[in-house]
């Protein structure tokens, strides 16, 4: 019974002894987990406060005077006169307007830009001729023009189609493909195994059918990563849609927000409100986000390697 209990004992877990490196790593990731979360954070303590609050205890971490105000100001639920007296402004906010002119054009950006970009990325991964890696490497310069250089001649064009203040003007130079697009999708083609187009050939398909029937189904994961990626960039434009949008008619949700900060009522700047309207305006790309966190960051891992 003895030896059996000294064994036993021999064979006890000994308890992992945490190294101060292994700390030291855990307090600086959850210092960046602070940092990144804490805007929110105040962007959300700021919604549920009301602007006399804010005025009277504007460094009190916690929510001060909490309400819905600043939701309903920003939804359009309240009236001009219950607006100005909780400190906002008696314009208020189309939002429902602005939500669906945002959801309208990065819907269209998307849908597009991933249709041109996929089918020029095929042809510069499978498709042999001459001088392919070359045009291939002059359309990869374009990833070192900065957007603001387009701005101007993008303008020329729209204002000569006659095009301006409207959504398709907005849409219209972000429908093609881009640089990055057409090399994230290039580099998950380039790793397809030529037998399967070689089956398929056999099969007596074309190209056109093997790029819509094999191809794509097959690069489905980078296809939707690239267009979460997408969207979220067409969302949060601001730029170019302040250009060229001057009416409700075809005001997207960031430059709404830009309005909504400019109807500055007497008391001051709608605080409440305007965070209110941020949050709700920022939620969607957050939850779409969140959702495809996962995918996104394997597929720009696989596109890397490759």
């Amino acid at each position: 019974m003895a030896a059996v209990t000294t064994t036993t004992s021999a064979v006890r877990p000994v308890g992992r002894r945490v190294s101060p490196g292994r700390i030291a790593a855990w307090t600086v990731m959850g210092l960046i987990v602070l940092v990144t979360l804490l805007p929110f954070y105040w962007i959300l303590r700021t919604a549920l406060s009301s602007n006399a609050g804010l005025s009277a205890d504007p460094a009190n971490p916690l929510p001060v005077d909490i309400g819905a105000g600043g939701f309903e100001r920003a939804l359009g639920m309240q009236s001009a006169k219950e607006a100005v007296a909780q400190g906002g402004a008696g314009g208020g906010l189309d939002f429902w307007r602005y939500l669906l002119n945002s959801v309208f054009v990065s819907t269209l950006i998307t849908g597009c830009q991933i249709f041109f970009s996929a089918m020029a990325a095929y042809a510069f991964a499978r498709l042999r001729w001459r001088g392919r890696d070359k045009v291939f490497g002059l359309f990869l310069a374009g990833l070192m023009v900065p957007t603001i250089f387009t701005l101007l001649p993008n303008f020329v064009l729209i204002k000569q189609l006659h095009l301006v203040d409207t959504l398709w003007g907005i849409a219209l130079p972000s429908l093609f493909m881009t640089p990055f697009a057409v090399f994230f999708l290039r580099q998950f083609f380039m790793n397809i195994p030529r037998e399967v187009e070689e089956a398929a050939l056999l099969d007596g398909a074309g190209k056109v059918k093997i790029f819509f029937r094999v191809v794509l189904p097959m690069a489905s994961t980078p296809i939707i990563t690239l267009s979460v990626l997408t969207y979220i960039t067409a969302w949060n434009d601001y730029f170019w849609p302040l250009m060229v949008s001057y009416s409700d008619s075809s005001r997207v949700l960031t430059v709404a927000l830009a309005v909504f900060r400019a109807q500055t009522p007497a008391t001051g700047v709608d605080w409440s409100g305007l965070s209110a309207a941020t949050l709700i305006a920022a939620l969607p790309m957050l939850v779409l986000f969140a959702c495809f966190a996962r995918r996104i960051v394997s597929s720009i891992g696989f596109t890397g390697i490759k």
